[in-house]
């Protein structure tokens, strides 16, 4: 029984570990680089436009997008180590 709780602990580390990493990735994409680093992206030319609107308009978007596929990756990585398959 202590192992099955040891276990879980170990588990809920690693997906707040996860979802703390994601969190950390999406705010400076989101706020970082679309708000508070605009005008130093804004001589990088992307499709058109600076670097700092694309961030803010599709590279938000886009990003949110990678991490919620990385997390769906990474909690299947994590079931299968901790035996929690489906």
């Amino acid at each position: 029984m202590a192992d099955d709780t040891s276990n879980a602990a170990a588990y809920w580390k690693a997906n707040v570990r996860t979802i703390f990493g994601c969190l950390i990735v999406w705010a400076f994409v989101s706020y970082g680089c679309a708000i508070l680093f605009r005008p130093l992206l804004a001589g990088i030319p992307v499709g058109g436009t600076d670097l700092g609107f694309w961030f803010a308009q599709q590279g938000s978007i886009l990003t949110f997008i990678a991490l919620t596929f990385f997390y769906a990756w990474k909690m299947n990585q994590l079931d299968k180590k901790y035996d929690l398959g489906e």
